[in-house]
């Protein structure tokens, strides 16, 4: 499974591939995603295997995804609406569901703090990137982030009125190229989410290299498939 390649101690965080689960198709087979149609059965046999993966005694904060740039602080337990979690204390893993859209872990450096953002093309332009950045607490230069599996720039096509919202917004030409379909642009969600991460002061980010929409045995991809299953990214403290 894909991990950041950063050295912060004391410290777990993943993100998950669609092999090795429960689930049949097409959410097959470790679809962690429980709002996509699949038989709630197989996915939470899914999200214990996931749980089992964690140190022991660690919960896992899920949220209702809604494409947004709220954030809250991850307890562990319910679902609540929002695109970004943290948390300061161990034991409490903060996840975000994709199956396209870019999670953003993030950790300071000495461990103390952690967050998941969930940035789709409408988080980012939203701000979640951002709020998260905020809601942590810790000067933005002892962050480092970590991006997981997305779609990448040569399969992220969107029309000429995402480009323009985002460019409304302050961000770079360079992150969109024309599409070989008149009058469709290719975004770089990767180069989107740098850019805006470095504005907010983050210079430590990696990953980045991962395509969910040109890797169909590793990832789910709404793009390519439509009904499909939903990765996990999450990251924890480690309990004591």
């Amino acid at each position: 499974m894909p991990e950041p390649d950063w050295s912060v101690p004391g410290i777990l965080a993943l993100s998950s591939e669609r092999q090795g689960g429960r689930s049949a198709a097409p959410w097959d087979t470790f679809n962690l995603g429980d709002h996509v149609g699949d038989d709630p059965a197989a996915v939470a046999a899914n999200r214990s295997r996931l749980q089992a993966m964690l140190p022991g005694g660690t919960s896992i904060q899920w949220l209702q995804q809604v494409h947004g740039a709220d954030v809250v602080r991850a307890a562990g337990r319910g679902c609540p609406q929002a695109d970004a979690c943290w948390t300061d204390t161990p034991g409490i893993a903060c996840a975000v569901l994709t199956a396209d859209c870019l999670p953003v872990l993030f950790a300071s450096a000495d461990g103390a703090v952690v967050a998941a953002a969930h940035a789709g093309w409408r988080g980012l332009l939203a701000g979640v990137l951002e709020a998260t950045v905020a809601a942590m607490g810790v000067d933005p230069g002892r962050l480092q982030a970590w991006m997981g599996p997305a779609i990448g720039p040569r399969a992220f096509e969107v029309g000429p009125e995402v480009r323009e919202a985002f460019l409304d917004a302050g961000d770079s030409r360079a992150c969109f190229t024309t599409s070989p379909n008149p009058g469709r642009y290719l975004a770089d969600i990767y180069a989107l989410a740098r850019a805006r991460l470095a504005a907010a002061g983050v210079s430590a980010v990696s990953g980045g290299g991962e395509c969910t929409f040109r890797a169909p045995r590793r990832y789910f991809s709404y793009r390519r498939d439509g009904e499909t299953g939903r990765m996990a990214s999450l990251i924890c403290i480690k309990p004591q």
